[in-house]
């Protein structure tokens, strides 16, 4: 799956993902009325908005884009209405050959672990029956819980030719309050860093590993670090935009052969048009909005690595 993403991402000339992270506030009302009036002010309701939203902005971009990241504490927060969104989302998704990035930082050990992986990257056995639950190509994970709650992603990957982002260095402003803590001298996330690059190495695609890590855009000298502790490692990088991320600051993310990273955007593209250099486009041309987020967000970080190459 990973040597897929770089396919993609190369044939694109985008190293992007499109982070579908809907929240209502985010949704046009007439997307939301027109859900309302055929489900209700319901859960069901909200769902239904979700799912239109998402479908508009995947129609409207998914022939510039390598990939999508639902984030799915968005869908989870409308209950099981909201999760069949999710799956509704990955499936229609991967019927337009994205990528999909399962946004699920879980992180437990064991048997609940091995079940996480199952049920969004592998296949669960009914009888003598198995069915994919979510589904997803790729999922983030939390690690700090140790291998106990890595390795039985791994597995898994392994087996369903799939593969991990596994939380290095987060982009959140608290995140040093236990990743910066020094340990012999070295902060926290350098030695998870050499965990992923270990792990990495054992699991390769062609060039790169299918076992990345999550590096957020706004600790770009961090980055910078990692980069060097991690070359085999595919890195994503929230951050980009809306938190603040800069392009000019994510060159160092990258390899010398322009590959190694890839920048998600999630407000900044599907909630475009409440931006005023996307408010000519208005609320029942969102999706255009978001398309022009996109072909935006694209040129700006490769003219950023362009330049950087000078």
């Amino acid at each position: 799956m990973i040597d897929k993403l770089i396919r993609k991402i190369e044939e694109n000339k985008a190293p992007i993902v499109v982070g579908l992270d809907p929240m209502l506030s985010y949704i046009p009302e007439h997307v939301k009325a027109a859900a309302y009036k055929e489900k209700g002010e319901t859960l069901a309701g909200a769902a239904e908005a979700i799912w239109q939203f998402n479908k508009a902005i995947v129609d409207a971009t998914y022939d510039l884009i390598p990939a999508v990241k639902p984030q799915i504490a968005m869908y989870e927060q409308f209950g099981i209405e909201g999760l069949i969104a999710f799956k509704k989302t990955v499936e229609y998704c991967k019927e337009k050959d994205l990528v999909v990035i399962g946004d699920i930082k879980r992180g437990d050990i064991g048997s609940t672990s091995a079940a996480y992986a199952t049920g969004h990257l592998g296949k669960v056995q009914v009888g003598s029956n198995s069915f994919y639950g979510f589904d997803e190509d790729f999922v983030t994970v939390n690690p700090y819980l140790g291998s106990d709650g890595v390795v039985p992603f791994i597995d898994v990957c392994k087996e369903e030719k799939k593969g991990l982002f596994i939380l290095v260095k987060t982009s959140n402003p608290s995140s040093g309050e236990f990743q910066d803590q020094l340990v012999d001298g070295r902060p926290l996330y350098e030695l998870v860093g050499e965990k992923v690059a270990q792990w990495g190495e054992l699991h390769m695609g062609s060039e790169y590993s299918y076992i990345g890590a999550v590096v957020g855009a706004t600790y770009p000298e961090m980055g910078k670090i990692l980069r060097k502790i991690m070359p085999k490692t595919y890195i994503l990088v929230p951050g980009y935009g809306a938190q603040g991320g800069k392009a000019e600051d994510l060159v160092h993310y990258f390899n010398k052969d322009g590959l190694g990273a890839i920048v998600n955007s999630s407000r900044g593209i599907i909630a475009a048009y409440k931006q005023e250099v996307y408010a000519k486009f208005g609320q029942t041309a969102y999706a255009d909005a978001s398309r022009q987020a996109v072909i935006d967000m694209r040129e700006d970080i490769m003219s950023a690595l362009t330049n950087a190459e000078k």
